[in-house]
């Protein structure tokens, strides 16, 4: 391990000493706000430790295998043995300063909050519409896997189910983390139940997540720049909704971006949530600029969130789902389908933290 990243470990530790002594202190226990920050601080500076003390212990007894190894005095059983384990050590060792090293990778600061999941119908008809459809369920169901909240804000109901159009807030930790690898374009390979002949048919839809901006310093806008219309609902909601003019649309005019909410019966909580949807695609409009600059260090297509990419496949006549940026396929289809996305994201944010890592380390070793 770098001698750099030695130093940088060995500061954490210092810094968690100074946390503990902290969280002790009376004027820090009766700030309750200051209280929790330092303990969120704490908590991850801990986990950081953990794996350093694991990947010192890991190496303290490889050095002791070598030790046997080259000393002439020792048995030739014990040596034997240790030549054994020595492989095991060293991949258990380069395993652990991988995964400590990924640990100490720039976190982004949206990662931790909430999201806004937006899926729209694409090439193929009543089949986008469907597939838009059931793209909402599978990550519906992922998130009552983990215990997140889904509120749709708004809706386009297709004639033959499914949705032109739908956009939903995700609320639960660490959702935009999990789930911000899923912009792009899906497209679905199947046979439609109208379809006589059997042929397959290919759809598509696009995906779109944005972080939420937590607060209203996130993100300035001036009042003058916003028009707003209200309208009827369209959408099911009852008598109420569909004849009080309670659905609002927002168009911000410098940039064009129109934003809508109409699943509320209250215009007024409309309002609210459509100006914390335009929030969140004017800072996902500037976090896009900032990454744009970023993007030569990073694998082209994991994370840059482009609509035109084709990121995904999923194959129904083969039980196949492709993603195309990182080469992984895997056949349980219905599994994911019906909710069960960590295979698939975890291999994402794995490949993604490799990807910053190399860039890292590559940096270090140029200069």
């Amino acid at each position: 391990m770098q001698q750099s990243v030695i130093l940088k470990l060995q500061a954490i530790r210092q810094r968690f000493n100074e946390l503990n002594t902290l969280m002790a202190d009376p004027g820090v226990l009766s700030d309750h706000q200051r209280f929790n920050q330092l303990a969120k601080e704490c908590a991850a500076a801990e986990t950081v430790i953990k794996l350093f003390d694991a990947y010192l212990a890991t190496e303290k007894e490889l050095k002791d295998l070598e030790t046997i190894l080259a000393s002439p005095s020792e048995s030739s059983d014990l040596k034997a043995m240790a030549k054994e384990e020595l492989p095991q050590l060293q991949e258990r060792l380069a395993s652990e300063e991988k995964e400590l090293l990924i640990h100490l990778l720039p976190t982004d600061p949206a990662d931790q909050g909430n999201c806004y999941l937006e899926i729209r119908a694409g090439a193929g008809g009543n089949e986008a519409a469907i597939f838009a459809g059931d793209l909402f369920r599978m990550y519906y169901r992922y998130a009552e896997r983990v215990a997140w909240q889904v509120t749709i804000l708004s809706h386009t109901p297709s004639e033959q189910g499914g949705f032109k159009e739908v956009i939903a807030k995700v609320t639960g930790p660490n959702s935009y983390a999990r789930l911000k690898f899923e912009s792009g374009v899906h497209r679905v390979q199947r046979v439609p139940e109208t379809e006589a002949q059997g042929r397959i048919h290919t759809s598509t839809c696009t995906v779109a997540v944005l972080p939420e901006a937590e607060q209203i310093q996130d993100v300035e806008f001036n009042p003058n720049d916003l028009k707003i219309d209200t309208f009827r609902s369209s959408g099911a909601g009852g008598q109420h909704v569909n004849t009080t003019d309670s659905a609002i649309r927002i168009t911000h005019l410098p940039t064009g971006i129109v934003v809508e909410c109409q699943d509320e019966r209250s215009q007024h909580k409309n309002k609210a949530r459509a100006i914390s949807l335009l929030k969140a695609k004017l800072l996902a409009e500037e976090r896009n600029k900032q990454q744009q600059t970023e993007s030569a260090t990073r694998r082209a297509m994991v994370g840059t969130g482009d609509r035109s990419e084709r990121i995904r496949t999923y194959n129904f006549p083969q039980g196949r789902l492709t993603d195309h940026r990182i080469n992984l396929t895997l056949y349980q289809l219905d599994r994911i389908i019906d909710g069960d996305l960590d295979p698939v994201i975890n291999a994402l944010i794995n490949e993604h933290n490799l990807d910053r890592l190399n860039s890292i380390l590559n940096q270090d070793a140029a200069s």
